[in-house]
This record gives C-alpha cells, structure tokens and sequence, in this order.
C-alpha cells in the first residue's frame, strides 16, 4: 500500500482531476472489457458455430480469472507498488488483443480460434484485476488515505462509463471492421495507456512484513459479507430487469436500467464527501434503507413508473456502498496490507454476482418474477443488520489497526 500523500489539503476540482488522472488507467481497463462484450457470444455462435454454451462460456472465462486473481492482485500492489501492477494490468488487456487479432486470422480452423479467444478473455480478467486494484491503491498514493472513499467512487464512476461506451463502441468496429478491428481497437486504446502511465510518478510501497491471506479475510469478511448481500439487489436488477417487464407487458426496460445507472453514478457525483463527514458504517447504513425502499417498491409495482422510482431508488442507494464498507474494510489492516484487503473486499461482490444470476433463476422460476426483488430486499435488510451490528461492536481486530 502506498504512502500517504504529502498534499492532504487538496480539495474540490483539483482534489477530483487528481484523482481522475490516475483512475483513468482504469477506464481503459474496463473500455477493453466493455468493447468485445456485446460482439463475442453472437460471434462465437453465429459465425464460428459453436453452441450457447461455449458462447457463454467465452464471456465468464474473464470473470473468473478476475475473481481468482484478484488477492493477488491486492498483494502484488502492497509489494511492488501500485504503478507497476496498473503497467502490467494495462499489458494484460493488451495481450488479450493479440489473442483475438490471431483468433480472426486462424478462423479457418475453428478450435484453434476458439482457444484463442478463451486465452484472451483470462489475460484480460487478471489484466483488470491488477489494473483496476493497482488504480485505486495509486490513487490513495496520490491523494492521501484521508480521500480514499472518494478513489474508490471515482473508480467506479469510470467502471460503469466504460462498460457503458465499450459495447456499443465494439458492435460499430465489428460492423466496419471486422474481429480483427476490434483486436486492434482493444490494443491501440491498451497501448496509449501504457505509453500515458510511464512517466507518471511512482508512489512507494510500503514497508512492513504482510499478513497471511486468511488474517486478511479474517479482518474483512464482515464487510465483504454485508457488500455481497446488497449486491444480491443489483444482480437481480441487471439481470432479471427486462424478463420482469416482459412479465407485467411493459415497455421500457432499457429506460429502467438507465435511470439505475445515472441513479449510481448521480449519487457519488453529488455526495462525494459523505462518507469523511458521517463514517462508512453510517452511509451504509442509509444506502441499504434506500435500496430496501427502492427494491420493495419494484417488486409490488402495479405501473412502470413505480418500477421505474423503484429502481432508480436501488441504483442510489447501492452507489455507495461499496467505497463506504470499503474505507471500513481496508483500515482495518495494517497499512502495509491495504492492498490486499480491498482485493479480498471486492471479491466478496464478484462472488455475490456471480451467484445471484442462477440463485434468483431458481427462485423466479418456482415464484415468479417479482419474488425475486422482494427477497433481494430481504438480502438487503440482513446487510444493514449487520452493519448496525459491526458499528455497535467493532471487531477487536479493527479497533487494534486503526
């Protein structure tokens, strides 16, 4: 983990460009995740021939390299510092290019393409994971850990705008272009971000012996814990919004899942200092009540604009949960093992995502669709009961770190 910063007056516009400068090698992480997302499953089983199930397949490779990289990720950032890894994320996501450039040129023989692009889809999920932990670790760096809650929004303020640009930024080169196109788009936007992060300043890692990895998750996991199960109510938005219209016979799921995203990205834009000012625990506390109120009014609506304030209403009051448990979370570490704790944080929601799909499948299918958000809600109230809990009796182990 870096050392603080030896500017903590930073403040307003300065303070946020600080912070963007280094998050943008982020950005371009997740813009060489979001730009072959919506072009591969369609291109793997519509011109390569292939079943759904290897089209699928294709796309979760990425995620479960992330989640099983990402520890690692965490403690390589403590070791070497965070810049380093951020270079080697960004030549990760540069080298899952290359895999699908050779993929377009060997689509003569169809099991050799399809290796290929199995190999860049896991380059390219433990390139993100160690640039997009290397990022926010190189933020604190920069900014001082005083402003860590806001790295961690900024973070997923450009997660979510590059997701966002990607896809439909990747179908428009595939449709000119070709696959070999978008390869060589995903390496050219890799490449000026390499060349971009460079010459930026390092930040020192810092000294100390590192905990095992279970001390680690012995510190975190209460946080990681309420974090996955208020996951559980954006799982089942993302996911089941569109078949939940398609249930009532309305139109405007799409719309649905816009408000959620300006909902998110709205909230962390307008209260970026909520977290300094009232505590992680207490601004979690909030979020959960907003998302409880936003997900029980989805699952009773009887008119999409109750759908519509209901989802709205989830989106903000999930925006920040993640960075308020995560400021929790990652000072109740020794200094020296931050990195590994926001690593180990985060993959508590890439296991709740990745879970909620084929759990709230089950349950939609034995209950139907609005079941599924009202005990997402459920989910929801047992997370802020266990922060009311963390906030009354503070683990020992936290107390002692901070």
């Amino acid at each position: 983990m870096p050392e603080p910063a030896a500017e903590p007056a930073l403040s307003g516009l300065r303070l946020n460009l600080r912070i963007v400068s280094v998050v943008i090698f982020n950005f371009a992480s997740y813009l060489t995740i979001g730009l072959p997302l919506a072009v591969l499953p369609g291109y793997v089983h519509d011109i390569m021939g292939f079943s759904a199930f290897w089209a699928g397949l294709v796309i979760s490779l990425q995620y479960f390299a992330t989640l099983l990289s990402r520890p690692y990720a965490g403690r390589y950032a403590d070791l070497f510092g965070p810049k380093s890894i951020v270079v080697l994320g960004l030549c990760g996501c540069f080298l899952s290019g290359v895999s699908y450039l050779l993929a377009g040129f060997t689509s003569g023989w169809p099991m050799v393409s399809l290796a290929l692009l199995c190999l860049g889809r896991v380059i390219l999920g433990v390139g993100q994971s160690l640039a997009g932990t290397g990022s926010t670790l190189w933020g604190v760096g920069v900014v001082g850990a005083s402003h860590i809650g806001r790295v961690i929004s900024w973070n997923g303020i450009v997660t979510y705008g590059a997701m966002a640009m990607g896809a439909p930024l990747g179908v428009l080169c595939y449709r000119y272009s070709g696959l070999n196109g978008l390869a060589l788009t995903i390496m050219v936007v890799a490449l000026l971000a390499i060349l971009f992060a460079l010459p930026r300043p390092t930040v020192k890692a810092s000294k100390g012996k590192p905990m095992p990895f279970r001390a680690v998750l012995g510190r975190v996991w209460p946080y990681g814990m309420a974090l996955a199960l208020a996951s559980a109510g954006f799982g089942v938005i993302a996911t089941f919004i569109t078949l939940f219209y398609d249930a009532k016979g309305w139109d405007g799921a799409a719309f649905a899942l816009t408000l959620f995203s300006c909902a998110f990205v709205g909230t962390r834009l307008l209260f970026p200092n909520g977290i300094n000012r009232l505590g992680g625990l207490n601004v979690a506390m909030i979020c959960f009540s907003v998302e409880i109120v936003g997900l029980l009014l989805t699952s009773i609506a009887e008119a999409p604009w109750m759908a519509k304030t209901g989802v709205f209403l989830a989106g903000a009051g999930f925006s920040l949960v993640f960075p308020a448990l995560g400021v929790v979370a990652v000072k109740a570490v020794p200094q020296q093992n931050q990195g590994a704790a926001l690593a180990t944080y985060t993959v508590f929601m890439d296991m709740s995502l990745g879970v909620t799909g084929p759990l709230a499948g089950l349950v939609m299918a034995w209950a139907g669709v609005p079941v599924i958000y009202l005990a997402a809600a459920g989910l929801v109230a047992v997370a802020l009961l266990l922060t009311w809990r963390l906030k009354k009796w503070p683990p020992a182990e936290a107390m002692s770190s901070q």
